[in-house]
């Protein structure tokens, strides 16, 4: 009998819960201090006595952490509360991988979501649904496409059509949610065929492609985003263009473009939504999967540490059953206590004025644990800076609380509209960081916006509330829901005010 995504799904769920501590070795670490500068002549004999000294320390190897010691509880929840907060993201990652593969060709899951084989992408043909799941804050400023990548095992060509002076990015992701390669309009990047190739993929560059992009982990992802004016005749125009953004494994290149008409390919039968995001990472299961993570994405310079010390508590924890159970609970207890309040905008990134935060270091994270975590959990795959800034808030100007039974009012005055080369936008969330849904089908408003009305002096008001504003201001009105709700704005290819943070978004007023 053939097997259905649903229970394919349901199936590498259980697989992936089920999970491995991991079996790869400690790597040594090597330790040593930049040589001195030789300042005079006397110095010259003691510079080179302090060279020798350090080349031979750098040459030792780093103790590792002793296995077969007795863990006390109180050790492992302490290294378990910092391993499940570093770790949070990429566990996230696995998890979307093995879900949305499951698709037995590209398509739209459940009709929403792109969805494809590993190795493929699928597009969407026009703006994402509201009824979405998959991930926190979607846009409807853009048509999305969505892949997952094993690039050690299979390069993959993604293929770029000619856009002309349509903006559009294709953000790359590694394991890490840090963006590799540079791929988009403001890189300049030509029509061609690119090549995506892991770390450890030794090939050649083929011939016909424009460039190889190397990720710096196995596990990769293509979310490809192409803006679209919120009018019919431009959703007719991008069919074309978006029906060329197409990825396939290497052994299919043959040099010719390759066309799927995205509009008509299958609805994917998929698990039902329960209005909020898919629950990604399973507290109780972490440290089942958390040996993956290790085994699979390299530490970064001046991780190795960290690593040593996870791999001590899970070989402590795999030989306890007692300090399993401490995992568990450190799981569950920090998925609550320290998670759980990266939802609030007010732990997100730094303060960009007015009451609004503005996200940091998106999409090139490095060792900013808070921030890649931060962003995992309230807003996955942000574009980098130069991309896209991003401002959030969940609160007015005066600190109040937004809610639906207020109305409230956004004002960008004449000329001071977020300073970008690309577009922006002024987005509507729900509690969920979901879209809500609402009769005019209305969730941002901004550049893609043709019927906008302005004010006489030229400034930008737009609303925000459960109540319409009435008359010619309901071009303006972001339908919000009765309870608490967002607001964010997206600058895409922000101009050097966005950039160096001197652009500020206007404080939101309550209406009278």
């Amino acid at each position: 009998m053939k097997t259905s995504f649903n229970d394919q799904l349901d199936i590498t769920r259980r697989d992936l819960m089920k999970g491995g501590m991991g079996a790869a070795s400690l790597a040594a670490v090597s330790a040593g201090a930049a040589v001195p500068a030789a300042v005079t002549a006397a110095s010259v004999a003691v510079t080179a006595n302090a060279a020798q000294a350090q080349q031979h320390a750098a040459s030792a190897t780093v103790t590792q952490p002793a296995t077969g010691i007795v863990m006390s509880p109180d050790y492992a929840r302490t290294v378990a509360q910092m391993a499940y907060v570093w770790g949070w993201p990429m566990v996230n990652m696995i998890n979307r991988r093995a879900a949305i593969t499951q698709a037995p060709e590209p398509g739209h899951l459940n009709g929403v979501l792109p969805a494809a084989p590993r190795g493929q992408i699928a597009m969407l043909n026009d703006y994402i649904e509201p009824s979405e799941t998959f991930v926190t804050c979607p846009n409807q400023d853009v048509v999305y496409g969505l892949g997952f990548f094993a690039l050690d095992e299979e390069p993959v060509v993604i293929q770029v059509p000619d856009f002309g002076d349509r903006f559009w990015v294709y953000a790359l992701y590694d394991a890490r949610t840090d963006q590799f390669g540079h791929l988009g309009k403001p890189y300049g990047s030509k029509p061609g065929f690119y090549l995506l190739a892991g770390p450890r993929w030794s090939g050649l560059k083929p011939d016909g492609t424009t460039d190889v992009l190397r990720c710096p982990t196995s596990l990769a992802n293509a979310t490809p985003r192409v803006f679209q004016d919120d009018t019919p005749e431009d959703r007719k125009a991008i069919q074309e263009v978006i029906n060329q953004v197409v990825a396939y494994p290497l052994k299919d290149f043959d040099g010719e473009m390759k066309t799927i008409e995205w509009a008509k390919v299958p609805d994917i039968p998929g698990p039902a939504s329960s209005g909020e995001e898919t629950k990604w990472v399973v507290p109780d299961k972490f440290f089942d999967q958390f040996g993956e993570v290790l085994d699979t994405v390299d530490p970064l310079p001046g991780e190795e540490a960290l690593y040593g010390q996870f791999r001590l508590l899970l070989d402590a924890a795999s030989k306890d059953p007692e300090l399993k159970k401490v995992l568990v609970a450190t799981a569950v207890e920090t998925e609550d206590k320290v998670i759980q309040p990266f939802f609030q905008w007010k732990h997100n990134g730094r303060p960009a004025g007015n009451g609004w935060n503005r996200s940091t270091n998106n999409a090139q994270f490095g060792v900013d644990y808070f921030n890649r975590t931060g962003t995992a959990k309230s807003n996955m795959f942000d574009n980098r800076p130069n991309e896209t800034q991003y401002f959030y808030t969940d609160h007015d100007g005066a600190g109040g609380e937004l809610s639906g039974s207020g109305s409230y009012a956004i004002t960008f005055p004449a000329g001071q509209e977020p300073p970008v080369n690309g577009f922006w936008s002024l987005t509507l969330y729900n509690d969920k960081h979901l879209f809500h849904a609402n009769d005019l089908k209305r969730y941002s408003l901004g550049t893609k916006n043709k019927n906008l009305k302005r004010n006489s002096d030229g400034s930008l008001t737009l609303y925000a509330g459960a109540k319409s504003p009435g008359g010619d201001k309901e071009n303006n009105w972001l339908p919000a829901p009765d309870g608490k709700f967002s607001l964010y704005i997206r600058a895409y290819w922000g101009k050097e005010a966005i950039l160096d943070g001197s652009w500020q978004p206007p404080a939101i007023e309550v209406a009278q």
